[in-house]
């Protein structure tokens, strides 16, 4: 989670304005935290809160609902940190719905769920319940899942190969190289 955070805060000045070079200094002027780890800290709270009633038969339900509940709580006390259109609104909204979103933001948000894991089976379904309150689309979910498991299993002490082995069986192909596909 620190990891995701700080990656948020160092990336945050290029998000408009790509940087194509690994020569740059982390912080600096520009850097600041975005959406992305306010809805990171609002999914750990969620999870945090429901993980202490883990033997609930409606486990699912309650994070989802809480993932909800803290999403809105934490994300309305700063209505200025990069929302999107379609997720400000659902912030803001009294009856928030999933939107069928396949964009990134559930997957920049989703690593409490990887944190929270014992297992990878674990590691997809809360990392699906977390998302789907908002990005219910199959993509989305999928890319929530796939971070949450890589998570786990580097947590767990799998090798970078096993993690990509395990990437590219089930979720996506990452037999490429940046500048292969940066121009698209």
């Amino acid at each position: 989670m620190l990891g995701a955070i700080i990656g948020d805060i160092v990336g945050s000045r290029f998000e408009f304005n790509n940087c194509r070079s690994k020569n740059f200094d982390l912080f600096a002027e520009g850097c600041s935290i975005t959406d992305d780890s306010i809805m990171t800290l609002a999914v750990a709270k969620a999870l945090m809160t429901a993980l202490k009633e883990k033997e609930d038969t409606h486990f699912d339900l309650l994070l989802s609902s809480l993932a909800v509940k803290y999403m809105q709580e934490i994300g309305r006390k700063y209505p200025n940190c990069g929302f999107g259109g379609m997720f400000y609104k659902w912030v803001f909204s009294d009856a928030p719905e999933p939107y069928d979103s396949f964009g990134n933001g559930a997957a920049m948000r989703v690593s409490p769920a990887g944190f929270a894991a014992v297992d990878v089976l674990e590691a997809e379904r809360l990392a699906e319940t977390v998302t789907a309150v908002t990005h219910n689309h199959e993509e989305g979910i999928k890319g929530a899942k796939a971070i949450a498991v890589a998570i786990v299993m580097a947590r767990q002490g799998a090798l970078k190969s096993e993690i990509h082995e395990h990437i590219t069986a089930e979720y996506y192909p990452l037999d490429f190289k940046i500048d292969d596909i940066r121009s698209t």
